[in-house]
């Protein structure tokens, strides 16, 4: 999920996060940091504390290669794991290192595929004005060949709401108290 800057991109990971324990799975939520302390509990609120015990988080603190290999470990050996995020998993701008782009082929591969990955990152705006939208996720071409779903996450136009794109198909949401909530 490529996303604008502060318009919600960890609290749709944690709503995600939240709806997989409610269904009695396991997320690892790797990051740079905590998801935000006031965020975090107004998520979690209607878990018990046995059931947010099946969030484990993990600082990446620019050593992707190493939470990688950690979270494929993870992966493969914590009981019902249905959920990985890398939260803000590289530089906010310009283009993603091939190195990088390589480890998450390798998360990607080496995680059972009924895990979902979800990758959140700041996204990029087409400067040529030849595409339609507000922002592209960085290495489009890469991760769509890899046969990843393209999500971005915008301001709408009125600045209120927000836009989710999933691959061609736009739903505008609301972010609330509680996550987000689809606008009709």
């Amino acid at each position: 999920m490529a996303v604008e800057g502060s318009v919600g991109g960890t609290t749709i990971g944690l709503h995600m996060a939240a709806d997989v324990i409610d269904g009695g799975g396991r997320v690892l939520w790797i990051g740079l940091a905590m998801p935000n302390p006031d965020r975090f509990p107004q998520l979690f609120s209607h878990l018990s504390p046995v059931a947010a015990s099946r969030f484990h988080a993990m600082l990446i603190a620019g050593a992707l290669d190493k939470a990688v290999d950690s979270i494929i470990s993870a992966a493969a050996n914590l009981p019902s794991v249905e959920l990985v995020v890398l939260d803000d998993w590289c530089e906010h701008s310009g283009r993603i290192p091939k190195r990088e782009l390589e480890l998450i082929s390798k998360l990607g591969t080496k995680i059972s595929k009924d895990i979902r990955l979800l990758l959140i990152s700041k996204g990029t705006v087409d400067a040529s004005g030849q595409r339609q939208g507000q922002i592209f996720a960085r290495s489009e071409n890469y991760f769509t060949t890899a046969g990843y779903d393209i999500w971005t996450l915008s301001r709408s136009p009125n600045g209120h709401h927000r836009i989710l794109a999933i691959n061609s198909e736009e739903i505008t949401v609301r972010i609330t108290d509680n996550g987000i909530e689809s606008i009709h």
